[in-house]
């Protein structure tokens, strides 16, 4: 059993043909059967269920194949150290943010990671909070952009900047003629929110707890974009983050009266991650790029 032959064999469990497989690892069908038939052989049990119209893993198979991957990915960390080592500032930088984040602050951070660090290979993700948890926790993220605090023992995290929360109002919602807005002004009010998963909801529901608002039950929404086009529509208000905030006609956004609520965004890895340097460099970037956002 070799590497090579770990290659295929995730080959065939992702392509689910040996034929596929064969061209996606550059090799003849025949070559690439024969190396798979000689490890089962090897192993003394079968892999895969082969039929004239399709390949299956068997139970004890997919086992295999799954110490298979964790195997290949070693490798590739083991690579990564090496050439991490050579040149800190060097090589894939696997960058997560939530999606209330990302849209807004990627723009501003890209350019400077190019300029600054023009060695690194950028790759960006945008999930929502849990799935950016799990791919660090499997390797998948060198780091993330997070609401703090984050409470992982694997985890180290440094708070980078606080992001103000404002109220989106319709134009002619009678809160548009008020300065500031203070915790009495939503008392009874009923905010729209995103569904379930997204951390700016869990946010938005601290606010409402904190000023005696409600949530509006009947309306939920997938994106920050969507609400701010219901706001625009005048279907209710809600809250946006100044990060997020862009003039538009028929949209008013107003301020909280100090302190205004907030949340606070930092960049998680993990502890044993061996990219200080790296950390470091970005982290200065992402404070500089939450500065150059566009505001009102």
């Amino acid at each position: 059993m070799n590497l090579r032959d770990l290659q295929y064999l995730i080959a065939v469990a992702d392509l689910r043909s040996f034929g596929q497989a064969a061209e996606r690892c550059f090799i003849s069908q025949p070559t690439l059967s024969t190396q798979i038939k000689k490890l089962e052989d090897e192993l003394g049990i079968q892999i895969f269920e082969r039929t004239n119209k399709k390949v299956l893993p068997t139970e004890l198979g997919e086992q295999i194949i799954a110490s298979a991957r964790r195997i290949l990915k070693e490798q590739a960390n083991i690579k990564e150290l090496a050439a991490t080592a050579q040149d800190p500032l060097s090589g894939n930088l696997r960058l997560g943010a939530f999606p209330t984040l990302a849209s807004y602050l990627f723009p501003q951070l890209v350019p400077l990671i190019k300029h600054a660090l023009p060695r690194i290979r950028l790759i960006l993700v945008e999930e929502k909070s849990e799935q950016l948890l799990q791919q660090l926790r499997g390797g998948q993220l060198d780091c993330a952009l997070l609401a703090m605090p984050i409470y992982e023992d694997f985890l180290d995290s440094q708070p980078l900047f606080d992001d103000e929360f404002l109220l989106a109002v319709h134009d002619d919602h009678p809160l548009t003629g008020k300065a500031t807005v203070v915790a009495d002004d939503l008392n009874g009010e009923r905010l729209l929110l995103l569904d379930e998963g997204h951390c700016l909801r869990g946010h938005a529901l601290q606010v409402c707890r904190t000023v005696g608002a409600d949530e509006e039950q009947d309306v939920r929404a997938t994106s920050l974009e969507t609400l701010r086009q219901m706001v625009r529509a005048g279907t209710g208000i809600t809250l946006v983050p100044r990060i997020a905030a862009r003039a538009e006609a028929g949209l008013r956004y107003l301020p909280f009266q100090p302190p205004a609520p907030n949340r606070t965004i930092g960049l998680v890895w993990r502890k044993t991650s061996a990219r200080d340097a790296l950390i470091r460099e970005l982290s200065e970037l992402i404070r500089t790029a939450s500065d150059l956002t566009p505001s009102l």
